[in-house]
C-alpha cells in the first residue's frame, strides 16, 4: 500500500535535514524506498536465538571491549520497541551476596532485528555495546561505536530508513541466503 504523497512526519529521520527527508518522503512515494535497501542490504542473517546472539555479541565485545565487564545475558526481546520505544536496552544490575557487591550487565535488542541484514544487527549490537563504557549519547560515545563500525552513522541513518519503510509500508522481506551462499 504506497501511497502518492507523505503527509505525516517521517517520525525516525526529523533530525535530518528537511532536503534529505524530502528526498526520502518520494522514495517512499514512489514505492522505490524497500528496493533500495534490498539492493544495498541484500540478505538477511541467520541469528534467529538468543544463544547465537549472545555468541554473535560477545564475539564484538571481546574484539573491541577486551577489558569491559563480562556480559551476563543478551537476548532478543519482542516486547521492547512497543513498551521501551527503544530497538535496544542495555542494563547493569548491582546485588549484593554476602559481603561483596556483584554486576550482571544485559543486553537486549528488539525481536524486528531478527528478521534483517547483518549490519542491521551489527549497529544496534555495536550502540548496546558502547553503552557499557560510555554512558550518555556524547562524543566518546560515538566515537566508540565508529571504532566499532566504521560505517556507524551510515548504518544507524540505514535502520533510521528501515524503520521508515516499516511504519509507511510494513517490514520488507529479505533475501535468505543459504549455507552455501545461493541465494533462496
Amino acid at each position: 500500500m504506497v501511497s502518492a504523497a507523505i503527509n505525516e512526519p517521517l517520525k525516525y529521520l526529523t533530525a535530518y535535514p528537511q532536503p534529505l527527508q524530502d528526498k526520502v518522503a518520494q522514495l517512499i512515494g514512489k514505492g522505490e524506498l524497500g528496493s533500495w535497501l534490498r539492493h544495498k542490504y541484500q540478505d538477511l542473517h541467520d541469528i534467529r536465538t538468543d544463544k547465537a546472539l549472545f555468541d554473535y555479541v560477545s564475539e564484538l565485545k571481546s574484539e573491541f571491549l577486551r577489558k569491559a565487564d563480562p556480559l551476563n545475558k543478551v537476548a532478543f526481546d519482542s516486547k521492547l520497541q512497543v513498551i521501551a520505544h527503544a530497538l535496544g536496552t542495555h542494563t547493569a544490575i548491582s546485588r549484593v551476596q554476602g559481603n561483596k557487591l556483584k554486576a550482571k550487565r544485559e543486553i537486549r535488542i528488539a525481536s524486528l532485528f531478527k528478521d534483517v541484514p547483518l549490519a542491521f544487527l551489527n549497529m544496534i549490537a555495536v550502540h548496546e555495546l558502547a553503552h557499557i563504557k560510555e554512558k550518555a549519547h556524547d562524543k566518546a560515545f560515538y566515537q566508540l561505536c565508529t571504532y566499532m563500525a566504521p560505517d556507524y552513522h551510515q548504518l544507524e541513518f540505514d535502520v533510521r530508513l528501515y524503520l521508515t519503510h516499516i511504519d509507511h509500508i510494513g517490514p520488507l522481506q529479505w533475501r535468505v541466503a543459504s549455507p552455501s551462499g545461493n541465494q533462496i
